[in-house]
């Protein structure tokens, strides 16, 4: 680790503690961030696989996909016949850990403060997943990061980027 890298990461983690999460929360959104950068990576692809959901009919020997189905790899074949692998399903568990980490923050915060005094300094935070493996996987969107009746899409870059 560069001593670059090293700063960057103790200043994302003094960010995420002034936000209410503990320290072993901020290093644990650090590895589910690049957990789902990772799996989002597999998703679009390397030079011989890619990550899919679906399941295997055996009756027909076909793949279908599914958006809800479970993970496999999906093997390019040479002969236009392509091959899939059953694979551990890393993104889900990650998804959990995220949603117990926040919820963790938010109901610490609801507890510490009365509930106008949360709604005026940091309130309920949430996580948005960017599915683009070009950037970072994980961004914490505070009250106020996104206008009321605004896409999420549009102004997540506004939150803190965990990576």
């Amino acid at each position: 680790m560069t001593k670059r890298e090293a700063v960057r990461q103790t200043e994302q983690e003094r960010t995420l503690i002034a936000l209410g999460f503990t320290t072993d929360e901020a290093e644990s959104l650090r590895r589910i961030s690049i957990r789902l950068h990772r799996w989002h990576e597999l998703e679009c692809g390397t030079d011989s696989a890619c990550l899919v959901r679906g399941t295997w009919d055996r009756e027909s020997q076909s793949f279908n996909y599914d958006d809800n189905g479970s993970p496999y790899f999906e093997f390019a074949g040479g002969s236009g016949r392509n091959r899939y692998q059953p694979t551990r399903d890393l993104e889900t568990g990650a998804k959990r850990r995220l949603d117990a980490i926040i919820k963790a923050r938010n109901e610490r915060d609801a507890v510490a403060l009365s509930l106008q005094q949360v709604l005026d300094r940091r309130g309920a935070v949430r996580a948005y997943i960017q599915t683009d493996p070009r950037g970072a996987a994980l961004y914490i969107l505070r009250p106020g990061d996104v206008p009321d009746g605004q896409a999420v899409e549009s102004y997540y870059n506004r939150g803190i980027c965990v990576y």
